[in-house]
């Protein structure tokens, strides 16, 4: 009997709670537990304030839960000082956020190179090759040396999903990536996330309130009041 593949990521009774004023302690997950396979591709779906940016964010690495286990690719990440944590996201997640966050002084061929150059250093002659294949799979090639206010939105969302995934991370995490997109825009994003995921068995675990867009993925996860209530 084949074993099935360890999950790239798995979250075990997560609670996230804050601090309002000096007394009052407000919880916003309540006990969240789910997985993501490798080459999954998920939804995550709720209302405004349902908790899923803070659960993005604790999935991320970029906070952390007041209780319970979250391990990304068999790591525990407990342990972990905020250098590991730093080190864990860079090896193994790429982010795509609603807001592509692109530094306006840097072309888009060094926008992409930004986490090659901050995981080792500098960029490659690979890394430099790798970038410019990723611009061209998204339809940027001849762009390369063009800035972000020479771009549309369109294009500049391509440009982040680009960056995402240079170092062609195992989990992707896309927070409302098409969310200021138009329609066609927003298809064109999203296919591209879908053939990264199928081409290379990252897992993606997309936020988006687009019904259509949730529909086309592997399976839906629901969060209502800080509680999953699907997936």
């Amino acid at each position: 009997m084949t074993t099935p593949p360890a999950p790239i990521l798995r979250l075990t009774d997560i609670h996230r709670s804050y601090n309002v004023g000096t007394e009052v302690e407000t919880e916003v997950l309540h006990g969240i537990s789910l997985s993501l396979q490798p080459a999954e591709f998920v939804a995550l779906k709720g209302p405004s304030g349902s908790g899923k940016s803070t659960l993005l964010n604790i999935i991320g690495l970029l906070e952390r839960p007041t209780s319970g286990t979250l391990e990304i690719a068999g790591q525990p990440t407990g342990s972990l000082d905020d250098a590991g944590l730093t080190q864990l996201r860079g090896a193994t997640i790429g982010f795509v956020f609603q807001f592509h966050h692109l530094l306006p002084a840097f072309t888009a061929l060094e926008n992409v190179l930004l986490p090659s150059i901050i995981a080792h250093g500098t960029a490659t002659l690979d890394a430099e090759a790798n970038a410019r294949e990723l611009l061209a799979r998204v339809g940027l090639k001849g762009a390369e040396y063009k800035r972000p206010g020479e771009l549309s939105g369109g294009m500049q969302q391509r440009v982040a999903i680009a960056r995402a995934l240079s170092l062609r991370p195992r989990l992707i995490l896309a927070d409302e990536p098409t969310g200021n997109l138009d329609t066609v825009s927003a298809d064109e994003v999203f296919g591209l996330l879908r053939e990264f995921n199928r081409d290379h068995g990252s897992a993606c675990l997309i936020v988006t309130h687009d019904p259509r867009l949730a529909a086309r993925c592997d399976r839906i996860i629901e969060l209502v009041d800080g509680r999953l209530v699907a997936g």
